[in-house]
C-alpha cells in the first residue's frame, strides 16, 4: 500500500503536467465527468456484491444445482438487456441521465433489499422476480450513465473518457468482488444477507451521487 501510495501520487503529479494524460486527470476534473464514474465505480461493486455472493446462498442453502443457480441469476441480465435500450431511448427524449440513473439504481437497491429479505424457504419465482427488478434498474442506470461519461468529455479525449469507463467498471467489480470475501470472513452465518446490505448501500449512495449532476 506504501509502495502503490507513491507510486500513485508520482503519476498524478507527472500526468498532471501532460496535454494528454495516461491518467486522465484534466478530465476529471469536469464535474458531471467525475460524478458520472463515481456513480459507476458505486454500481459496479452493488453489482458484484450481489453476483459472487448470491449464488453461494442458492448452492449451499438451498441446496440448487449449477445449472438451477445459473438460470435463477439469468433474469438480472436478461432485464438489463431489455432495459438498457429503454433507457438510451428517454435520454435521447432529453430525460436528464442523472434522474434516470437515480431511478435505476433505487430500483436496483429496492431489489437487493427484496434478495436480502427473502423467506426462509423462497420458491423460484420468488427468486426470478427479484432477480429481474435488480436487472431492471441496473439497466435504466446504465446507459445513460456511460453515455455522460463519453458525452461530457471534449470529442479529443473521448480515447481517455473511454478508458476511464472501463476503469470505473473495473475497479467496481474488482472492489465488490474483494469485499464479498471480507463479508464472508466477517459473518461467516449470515454472509449472503450482508453482502446484498452492502450492496443496497452503495446503490443508493450511487443514486445520491447521480442526483448531484443535476443541471450539470
Amino acid at each position: 500500500f506504501v509502495v502503490m501510495s507513491v507510486c500513485g501520487f508520482l503519476l498524478i503529479r507527472r500526468d498532471s503536467k501532460q496535454p494528454f494524460p495516461l491518467f486522465p486527470i484534466d478530465l476529471l476534473r469536469i464535474p458531471i465527468f467525475r460524478l458520472s464514474i463515481l456513480t459507476s465505480i458505486f454500481s459496479f461493486m452493488a453489482q458484484m456484491l450481489a453476483m459472487v455472493s448470491f449464488p453461494f446462498f442458492l448452492q449451499r442453502v438451498r441446496d440448487k444445482s449449477d445449472v438451477a443457480t445459473g438460470l435463477l441469476l439469468t433474469p438480472w441480465p436478461l432485464t438489463t438487456m431489455i432495459f438498457a435500450p429503454i433507457a438510451g431511448m428517454l435520454t435521447g427524449r432529453k430525460i436528464q441521465a442523472a434522474y434516470l440513473g437515480a431511478i435505476g439504481l433505487t430500483l436496483f437497491a429496492a431489489g437487493l433489499v427484496l434478495l436480502a429479505t427473502l423467506p426462509a424457504h423462497p420458491s423460484d419465482m420468488e427468486i426470478v422476480w427479484r432477480m429481474a427488478l435488480c436487472g431492471c434498474g441496473f439497466g435504466l442506470f446504465q446507459t445513460p450513465n456511460n453515455s455522460t461519461i463519453i458525452g461530457s468529455a471534449p470529442e479529443n479525449r473521448s480515447g481517455g473518457a473511454s478508458g476511464m469507463l472501463g476503469t470505473a467498471r473495473l475497479l467496481g467489480q474488482t472492489s465488490g468482488a474483494a469485499l464479498v470475501a471480507l463479508m464472508f470472513n466477517v459473518f461467516p452465518g449470515h454472509s449472503t444477507r450482508a453482502s446484498l446490505w452492502l450492496a443496497c448501500g452503495f446503490a443508493l449512495m450511487g443514486a445520491v451521487v447521480s442526483l448531484l449532476r443535476v443541471s450539470r
